[in-house]
């Protein structure tokens, strides 16, 4: 299906929504992107909800909810022609992001959370300072692995890593006992924002905290 086809099913899904799902959806946005899970292959994202504004409190909470029509697009390819239900899938998609924003205004300590974990990411991306365990905060996607706005953090060891069910190999690298943010280049199937390989040193509890952000080109294992 291509993507203006995409888009028009969305809106022809949106006016069969409930009203009261939609309080506070300020945006349906349809993307071009794909995005791939971190660790399974063939498998991918195929929404989100994204809060952008609260006061505090979580029921004035005004969410983005975004459909990867890239993703889509990779599992009707795996599923084969003819095989993939679009409609059905957009649809389960498009109620659980909703789903989702509920979640969120009813939750406002989570809300908290991530609000925090965004604005910790901001600094990171400015080169300026921030917690390194502020990842934590974000999204769980899978064991050790986390979700903060479009980027993906994964704890692991500075060796090789794993990505979408691909292993890669990674450079030699600095400082060993620094926490590291390693940002990979070279993957296969990347996500919109940045995969970074988070390297936690085991130290003493009393030394001092350093942290390193450092980018670092990888290679598959196995061509």
């Amino acid at each position: 299906m291509r993507l203006a086809d995409f888009r028009a099913l969305i809106d022809r899904l949106l006016a069969e929504v409930p009203a009261s799902y939609l309080d506070g959806i300020v945006d349906v946005e349809v993307s071009a992107k794909a995005v791939p899970h971190p660790v399974r292959a063939e498998i991918y994202t195929l929404g989100e909800c994204i809060p952008i504004e609260w006061s505090g409190s979580g029921t004035d909470l005004q969410s983005r909810v975004v459909l990867y029509h890239g993703s889509f697009q990779a599992l009707a390819r795996l599923a084969g022609p003819g095989e993939f239900a679009w409609r059905e899938e957009a649809w389960e998609t498009l109620t659980h992001e909703l789903r989702h924003h509920l979640e969120w205004r009813a939750n406002h300590k989570a809300l908290e959370d991530y609000d925090w974990a965004a604005e910790q990411n901001f600094a990171r991306h400015e080169g300026e300072a921030f917690d390194p365990e502020f990842y934590r905060s974000g999204e769980a996607v899978a064991e050790g692995v986390w979700k903060v706005e479009d980027d993906v953090f994964v704890e692991g060891e500075a060796r090789e890593v794993v990505w979408h069910g691909r292993r890669y190999r990674l450079p030699a690298v600095g400082d060993a006992t620094a926490v590291r943010f390693l940002v990979l280049e070279g993957l296969d199937e990347p996500p919109p924002g940045d995969a970074i390989l988070v390297v936690r040193p085991k130290r003493r509890w009393w030394a001092k905290r350093v942290v390193v952000t450092e980018v670092v080109a990888v290679e598959p294992i196995g061509g």
